[in-house]
């Protein structure tokens, strides 16, 4: 299983095991992980499951749909490497990513 982390707003970061064919903020909801609200349950609705994706792995996650990008207008403190975690499926390729949240979401 490919393992992901999570570094919160404070800086604690938590490595936790996702599946394959799930979603980033699906992985995140199982494993409680904080500051993801992900209030739209995937349907990219909403702009509350927001991550930044550390540089190391954004070509490899690669960039968010126009109709990601029309939801991150939503989202708080947006940067060039934030991406909807409902939005990032997880494949074998993406085995030590990382990202980390904002102390906020929208």
């Amino acid at each position: 299983m490919p393992q992901i982390t999570f570094t919160d707003s404070q800086g604690n970061s938590r490595t936790v095991e996702g599946d394959i064919g799930a979603t980033v903020m699906e992985t995140a909801i199982k494993n409680n992980v904080p500051e993801i609200e992900a209030e739209c349950g995937g349907a990219c609705s909403c702009a509350t499951c927001h991550v930044y994706v550390d540089e190391d792995w954004r070509e490899k996650v690669g960039g968010p749909s126009p109709m990601e990008e029309d939801m991150l207008d939503f989202g708080y403190d947006v940067r060039p490497n934030s991406r909807l975690s409902c939005q990032i499926k997880i494949t074998a390729d993406l085995d030590g990513l990382k990202v980390a949240t904002p102390d906020r979401q929208a």
